[in-house]
């Protein structure tokens, strides 16, 4: 993106900050933790109806939502761990031109095209929220005012590499703040999209996978996928912002909020097992992530199985 284009409305390009080895971005998005609020995110994500609309038009989301995350995920770090901003700005640009033809009329009759700055914007936020809700929930050490600016202008350098304008760029991590609430509380609907994704008897997804114990545990297999389903609910349900379950009244009790301090507190005390590479098969495949035994080097994530047993899956269903 040029000067001009940043200027286009009249004001300053938002300044960002250097990604690269020891930049907090890096940190955050390079430690398995950051994906852990993703489901909350993407379901933000398919709540703005241009956003949402576009997904379900031109995408195989409703045959296999989880496709969608692991093939966007690899390119979409792949803009945070490029070796140069070069690198990074051919990436970031890759991405854009992918939604060129993601266009269409949303369930309101409206017109949208995933290139509008202020769609295309939302995507990034809630990857930017993503962020900063990992550190808050799953990461041992908090981090202070000025690390928070620094962490959003990285964000914002981020977003600068995929071109495209960056008129609604919030200028400061507060007026970002501020900014995500006001488009939670007035502009986010329940989607066709959101709604196929919350009903278990529709997306089989918004469950966990069958468990299989083996031998003398095999008749506890099912009160340990209820578990797991549990478990899945209340991570997701949990990273959500507040204002979100509250003004769609997604269930929420004492004894979920209290489940998922306890998740939360073990995830920040697994730190040093995370550092030894506990939490790598989350890394959909071809990942650019920190190596968790040298977080000086970015390493590429290896075979997802969840990823091969959905590209099994979709194989079998062509052939037959």
């Amino acid at each position: 993106m040029t000067a001009n284009e940043g200027q286009a409305s009249g004001r300053e390009r938002v300044a960002g900050a250097p990604l690269g080895p020891g930049s907090l971005l890096w940190e955050t998005a390079g430690d398995p933790r950051s994906l852990l609020p993703g489901m909350a995110a993407g379901i933000l994500q398919l709540m703005l109806p241009g956003l949402g609309a576009g997904v379900s038009d031109h995408s195989n989301f409703f045959d296999d939502p989880y496709d969608r995350i692991f093939r966007s995920i690899p390119f979409i770090w792949g803009a945070i761990f490029a070796t140069s901003d070069a690198e990074g700005a051919a990436r970031g640009r890759q991405i854009r031109d992918f939604h060129h033809g993601v266009k269409g009329v949303d369930h309101h009759g409206r017109r949208y095209h995933a290139l509008d700055p202020e769609v295309f914007w939302w995507a990034h936020a809630t990857f930017t929220w993503e962020m900063f809700r990992a550190r808050e929930l799953y990461f041992p050490i908090p981090l202070s005012p000025a690390a928070r600016e620094q962490l959003y202008a990285e964000t914002v350098t981020w977003y600068h590499r995929y071109g495209v304008s960056d008129r609604p760029v919030p200028p400061t991590y507060a007026a970002f703040r501020e900014r995500f609430e006001t488009i939670c509380r007035h502009e986010l609907e329940l989607t066709p999209a959101v709604q196929w994704v919350l009903d278990p008897t529709e997306n089989p997804a918004s469950q966990a996978e069958p468990i299989r114990l083996p031998s003398l545990l095999a008749p506890l297999s099912g009160l340990a996928t209820r578990l797991g389903s549990d478990l899945l609910r209340t991570m997701v349900y949990g990273a959500m912002p507040d204002v979100v379950r509250r003004r769609f009244g997604f269930r929420w009790t004492h004894v979920d909020r209290l489940a998922f301090v306890g998740v939360c507190a073990a995830l920040k005390a697994a730190t040093p097992a995370v550092d030894r590479g506990a939490l790598e098969l989350l890394w959909p495949e071809g990942t650019p992530h920190l190596d968790p035994r040298d977080r000086t080097r970015v390493v590429l994530a290896g075979p997802n199985r969840r990823q091969r047993r959905g590209a099994d899956r979709r194989a079998n269903r062509v052939v037959a």
